[in-house]
């Protein structure tokens, strides 16, 4: 069997967009078997939240969607440029944060990738953050990640993942 091919959610805590990313796209894999040829993981650019589980409202929402939220909080380390192939940033500053990570990273081998780069349904530049606001913006969150994810899984089984390739800012 090959290498699994390693993915990373990231956003700006952790306890959010970027689990959700995460958990919903082991949903898609369990569903199409796929389990065995991914590992995925999620981080936050920041501390603010290590060891926390998802956010209640989140866990809430992807549930009622059939998406259990498991998972805890860390932050994002250099060491993950080396460690996973694919790292998908939620925004800009996300997107900022860990460019300048990478460069403190001795061998990056992973692609930065804006995560709605992946989206084919919906037209956004980054996924919002819906901690602060209501129950729509945790339903927005999941509806960009099922496109993205659904839309990375159908590239990689059509081995068109170069199709994403100098889209990182390099």
């Amino acid at each position: 069997m090959p290498e699994p091919t390693r993915l990373l959610f990231v956003c700006l805590g952790n306890i959010c967009r970027s689990p959700a990313g995460e958990n919903v796209m082991k949903h898609l894999l369990a569903a199409e078997g796929l389990d065995a040829r991914f590992e995925v993981d999620s981080a936050g650019t920041a501390g603010y939240h290590i060891g926390s589980p998802p956010d209640r409202r989140m866990a809430a929402a992807a549930k009622a969607r059939g998406i259990p939220m498991k998972g805890r909080a860390r932050q994002a380390r250099a060491e993950d440029f080396e460690q996973f192939d694919w790292l998908f940033a939620m925004d800009a500053s996300n997107l900022a944060d860990l460019e300048a990570l990478r460069r403190r990273c001795r061998a990056p081998q992973a692609r930065l990738v804006p995560f709605c780069r992946l989206c084919e349904e919906h037209p956004h530049t980054e996924v919002p953050d819906p901690y602060y606001g209501g129950p729509e913006g945790f339903e927005e969150v999941l509806d960009l990640l099922e496109d993205g994810c659904s839309a990375f899984l159908r590239r990689w089984r059509e081995d068109r993942l170069g199709t994403l390739a100098g889209e990182d800012g390099d």
